[in-house]
This record gives C-alpha cells, structure tokens and sequence, in this order.
C-alpha cells in the first residue's frame, strides 16, 4: 500500500462509539440540550446519557451546566469549539472513508 491507504484508521474513538456520536451530533444542530432533551432524543437511559456525556465533558468536546429552577435540578449540555472540531474532522474521515470503499 502507498500514500494515505498505507495509514493506520485514525477514528476519533471518543465520538466514534454510537451514542457518544448521537450526543455530539445532537449538540451540533442545538444551542444546548438537557439531560432530559438528551435522554428523550436518543431514548435511552438515564445512566447512559451521564456515563457518556461524562466522557465527552472530560475531553472537553462538551461543557455541563448544572442549577436549579426551583427547587428542580436542571443539567445542561452544549458542545464547545474543540468538540465541534473533533465532530467535523471525524465527519470528514468517515466521508473519506466511504468515498474509497465505493470506489468514488
């Protein structure tokens, strides 16, 4: 192999797992989105939704704001520049990806 086919798939394996990528790409087309936006939107758990936002926070491809309303607690999430970076180069390795395994 020569060129870029002779190189190591370098995925971002931080957005690459499923519902990490469905969180990131949620944050993409929000301004922010709560847990319970975020629970709702990908329809699973609420241990999911934390185990995985936690990971994408400590990367620092999102941020987490927590407060009350009321006496309510409300934990919202937005996606910083670093992540949207991340999020656009892992789009364009896919693509890259893709392009080649069709022939294209």
């Amino acid at each position: 192999m020569t060129g870029d086919a002779a190189l190591p798939i370098a995925l971002d394996r931080l957005i690459h797992e499923r519902l990490r990528l469905a969180i990131v790409s949620a944050l993409a087309v929000h301004d922010s989105l709560t847990f319970t936006d975020l629970r709702t939107l990908l329809d699973t758990s609420d241990g999911n939704v934390s185990v995985h936002a936690r990971k994408l926070e400590d990367a620092g491809y999102v941020t987490c704001t927590k407060r009350f309303d009321g006496r309510v607690p409300r934990t919202e999430y937005r996606l910083t520049g670093e992540g949207r970076v991340a999020l656009e180069r892992y789009l364009s390795h896919m693509e890259a990806l893709i392009k080649r395994v069709g022939g294209a």
